[in-house]
């Protein structure tokens, strides 16, 4: 049951601050450097972290849904 919290608390973390987990592409990597401020880097970079983190979440809620099932 501990082991069950954790991994709940820890995937609650990533989706609550996604700021500690920096993802980016190659390519909008060469083109927003060349940016100042970095402002549009930020956001293109948290975009991608919310688009990646979606489907995954999405599989997890029907593996654990199927897994309930199964087990009743």
């Amino acid at each position: 049951m501990i082991r069950k919290l954790v991994f709940f608390l820890m995937l609650i973390a990533l989706v609550v601050f996604p700021e500690t987990a920096e993802a980016q592409c190659a390519m909008c990597r060469a083109v927003l450097e060349s940016e100042e401020s970095g402002r549009a880097a930020e956001g293109i970079n948290n975009g991608i972290v919310y688009l990646m983190a979606i489907p995954y979440v999405l599989v997890a809620g029907v593996f654990y849904f199927v897994y309930r099932k199964m087990r009743s």
